[in-house]
C-alpha cells in the first residue's frame, strides 16, 4: 500500500487536533499531585485512628476509676474527629483544601 491510498480502516490523526480529556486528566500535573497528598493523608488517616483509639481508652479509665468525664481528653477526642472529617472531605473530593499542616489550622474542639 502506498501514502496516497491507505487502508480504509485507517485514521489519520492531525497533530494539530487537540488531545482528548482523558489525555489531558492523565498529563496534568496537579492531579498527580493530588494522588500523592491522598496517599499521604490516607496514612495519616491510619495513625489519628490509632491515636483517636488511645484517647478512647484512656477516656475509658478515666470515667471507670474517677466516676466523671475528663474534658481535656473529650475537647483533644472532638479536635481528632474534626480532623478525619476534613481528611475524608479531601479523599472524597468534597473539598480541595488540604488538611493541616498543609493548608488548614489544626481544628480546634469548638469547631463543629
Amino acid at each position: 500500500m502506498s501514502d496516497d491510498n491507505p487502508p480504509v480502516d485507517h485514521v489519520h490523526v492531525d497533530e494539530e487536533v487537540a488531545s482528548s480529556p482523558i489525555e489531558e486528566n492523565l498529563k496534568s500535573k496537579p492531579t498527580w499531585l493530588r494522588l500523592v497528598f491522598m496517599i499521604l493523608f490516607s496514612v495519616l488517616a491510619s495513625v489519628t485512628i490509632f491515636v483517636a483509639s488511645i484517647v478512647v481508652g484512656l477516656g475509658f479509665l478515666w470515667v471507670l476509676f474517677t466516676g466523671e468525664t475528663n474534658k481535656r481528653l473529650q475537647a483533644l477526642g472532638k479536635s481528632i474527629a474534626s480532623y478525619l472529617y476534613q481528611i475524608f472531605c479531601y479523599l472524597t473530593y468534597n473539598s480541595d483544601e488540604r488538611p493541616f499542616p498543609f493548608d488548614a489550622e489544626w481544628p480546634s474542639a469548638e469547631e463543629d
